[in-house]
């Protein structure tokens, strides 16, 4: 079995754009966002699917999406958002995680055929910032 890449990131032993954290659940910005951004919401503890999250986790781990499905909007000025969850097919990490993009009307998101998009120098840092900022408190991650 090969190591979960999103658990050595909510472990620390990766480095990530973090945008939100819970005691349950962490927030980081997709490393390949379908626009800058998009943001994975993923449970601390490993769970593959949805059907794996322990009932006590759903009402944690999904507040968080809504409040980032909301932040993504008011922080980068989007119209709207966007937020999806593969469960085991396209589940390109097999740790639960919920996709939250943001979304402006014409953007070129059509189905299932999505764009993908880079960072420039810097701007990681710099949008998980904007989305952090949005999304409220939601406490600090380890070394932040």
């Amino acid at each position: 079995m090969q190591p979960c890449s999103f658990c050595a990131l909510v472990a620390g032993d990766r480095p990530g754009a973090w945008v939100a954290w819970s005691e349950s659940a962490v927030a980081f910005l997709d490393h390949r966002p379908l626009f800058k951004g998009h943001t994975l919401v993923v449970p601390r503890a490993h769970v593959e699917t949805l059907a794996d999250l322990p009932p006590g986790q759903i009402e944690p781990f999904f507040s968080l999406v809504r409040d980032l499905s909301r932040a993504v909007v008011t922080g980068l000025g989007a119209q709207g958002s966007f937020v999806a969850m593969n469960n085991t097919v396209s589940q390109s990490v097999p740790h639960l995680h919920a996709h939250v993009v943001p979304r402006t009307k014409g953007d070129g998101l059509r189905g299932f055929f999505w764009p993908r998009v880079r960072y420039e120098e810097g701007e990681m840092a710099e949008y998980a910032s904007r989305v952090r900022a949005a999304s409220g408190d939601h406490g600090r991650h380890q070394g932040q």
